[in-house]
């Protein structure tokens, strides 16, 4: 079975930081450039950061530029999105995504 779960989701105060992961089941994302994408409650869903498959290039929406890095580690099948100072605007639920292939998300909700 062929499937991307993300993980690593909560809850955090402003300022805080955590790290989002996305494994791969059935398939491996050595050979995808990977993106991580988030919706909020009310927009739509919006590109946040991307890692390319061969030489690990990778791209960064203004709004997070500086404070979210992504990375991936092909032995785990793995991608991370190491994500920092948050704030309130990243609330939201984080997807990742390999060529035709979705999770189904992991919620960042960012409180005090």
């Amino acid at each position: 079975q062929v499937y991307l779960v993300e993980s690593g989701g909560g809850l955090v105060q402003p300022g805080g930081s955590l790290r989002l992961s996305c494994a791969a089941s059935g398939f491996t994302l050595d050979n995808y450039a990977i993106g991580w994408f988030r919706q909020a409650p009310g927009k739509e869903r919006e590109g946040v950061s991307c890692i390319s498959s061969s030489d690990g290039n990778t791209y960064y929406a203004d709004s997070v530029k500086g404070r979210f890095t992504i990375s991936r580690d092909n032995a785990k099948n793995t991608v991370y999105l190491q994500i920092n100072s948050l704030k309130s605007e990243d609330t939201a639920v984080y997807y990742c995504n390999a060529g035709l292939h979705w999770g189904r998300g992991t919620h960042v909700t960012v409180s005090s």
